[in-house]
Order: C-alpha cells, then structure tokens, then sequence
C-alpha cells in the first residue's frame, strides 16, 4: 500500500494473515475474559478457547480497545510516513470499538477517517479489502472511504446459532428476544440489519436450518459476481460441505473460502454457528 494513506480494522474482521501482510492492514485486537483472565483476540486465545469454555459453561466476556489502542495505531502510521488513515470497524450496535476509534481519531495528528460497517466477521473483512484496493489504486482518503461504504452497503450476512443461550447472555440479541419463548423449539436463522442482529426466520429442526441459510445465499448472491465466506465455530464438518453446495450453485462466484470466527463473535454466538457472508463486487 502507498505510504500515504494507511487502514486499520479490528480483529473482528477475521481477515485472513496473508491478505492482511499482502495490503499492510493494522488490526487491533478486542479482548475476551475468560473468567478473571483478559486475553486479546487473535494474540493470546483461540476460537477452540473459547467454544471449550462455553461448553463447560464459565464465564465469557468480551471488551473493546481503549481509544490509547487506536491512538498508538494511527500514531504509528503517522511515523511510517502515512499522511491519512482510514479505520474501519465492526458495527457500533454491537461494540464499542467504533466509539474508541472516533475518540482516538479527534486527537490524531494526521486525519483519520472512522468507518461504521455495521457490519462484521468478513462482512466487515471485505469492505476492508476494498478500501485496501482503491488506496492502492490511489483512490486518496475520500475515495477510499466511499469504496469501502459502497461495499458495505451491498454486503450480507445470515447465519445459524445452536441457541440463543450466548447471544442473549451477551446482549447482543436485539429483535430476536422475541424468539427466546420458543428457542428450544426451533432453529433460528437471523441476519444483519442496520447493524443490529435480527430474526430472519424460525425452523424446525438444524438439518433444514442448514439448507435454508443455503438457498438464502443463493437467492442473495443471484447472477451478480460474489465473494462468499462461510464462517463457523467448532463446525467445520458443516462449514466445508455448505461452501461445496454453493460453489456449484452461484454461477457469478469469484472467491469463496471457509473461516472459523475469532474468539470474540464466538464468545456471543457459541459452538456450531454456521454463517455465510454474500459480498457482491
């Protein structure tokens, strides 16, 4: 990437270490307690850390960074020579990592421009990606910007949760309480709506679910080219066989790869998460 503008995301983004090395992308970790110890995502615990501690039923809480994190970032790509950032972050009804960067962006001594995805996992991976790319492109800071907001306005994300047990926990669950009453008799599917998690459908049983969230993807990518991920935790003998199903079933597919979700999104969602992210280009 040009020494003048810089990115920054946030471990959520669950971008894979090559695409982040290749692009030069600051990721600055969340953190997740497990019991009375603090461990940041993707440094010091694992996605098997956490689904291992769900099952067992301790204790599992996440935080965001302080605005001294982001402020330590964008003060490190101002010594690298870069005359911008542009930090873009997971959605701020869900975290309030967006908070922080904008707190840690007022001070900053070059610009920085804070992005709400209202998005996250690869969702928020792929609007980075495209930031990444018209930066590249020498797009400058407003241009980048609007790359990566374009794509996150065409992105989607549907997924599948054992239980709602982790969400609701969290706080996390939004409009989806109102499937609480009847958890233990269905299999709920929800989605990404304006940032906030929301109940897309209820169904019976979790072989049907898998195959409504397969026919969802397909619907949503239709003939337009795509990038698709399926994300999942502690699930990958469903993970790998859904990715297949959609390889030979979305005729404008570009990439598609299968990303177990970092020890943060899982500390909300639990084992057995299946997720599909449809990202037009």
């Amino acid at each position: 990437m040009p020494a003048h503008l810089a990115l920054v995301t946030d471990s959520t983004a669950y971008l894979p270490q090559d695409a982040v090395d290749r692009h030069r992308i600051a990721v600055v970790p969340l953190s997740v307690a497990l019991g009375d110890e603090v461990l940041l995502e993707g440094v010091e615990v694992s996605p098997k850390d956490v689904a291992e501690a769900l099952r067992a039923k301790r204790r599992v809480t996440t935080s965001r960074p302080g605005p001294e994190t982001f402020a330590a970032a964008y003060r490190a790509a101002a010594e690298a020579g870069a005359t911008g950032v542009v930090s873009l972050h997971i959605s701020s009804e869900l975290s309030g990592t967006y908070e922080a960067a904008q707190l840690a962006a007022a001070e900053a001594e070059i610009p920085v421009r804070v992005v709400d995805s209202r998005l996250v996992a690869m969702a928020l991976g792929h609007c980075v990606l495209a930031a990444a790319r018209a930066a590249e492109a020498g797009l400058g800071l407003e241009g980048t910007v609007a790359a990566a907001t374009r794509r996150a306005s065409l992105t989607s994300g549907f997924f599948y949760v054992d239980t709602l047990e982790h969400l609701r926990r969290g706080g996390r669950i939004g409009a989806a309480r109102a499937l609480l009453g009847s958890a233990l008799a269905v299999k709920p599917l929800l989605h990404l709506s304006s940032g906030r998690i929301e109940p897309l459908e209820k169904v019976r049983t979790a072989s049907r679910a898998i195959a409504r969230l397969e026919e969802i993807a397909v619907a949503q990518a239709g003939e337009a080219e795509v990038d698709i991920v399926v994300h999942h935790l502690a699930a990958e003998e469903r993970a790998e066989p859904l990715a297949e199903r959609l390889r030979e079933r979305v005729p404008g597919l570009r990439e598609l790869s299968v990303i177990e979700v970092g020890a943060v999104i899982g500390a909300h969602v639990g084992p057995g998460l299946l997720a599909v992210v449809v990202a037009p280009r």
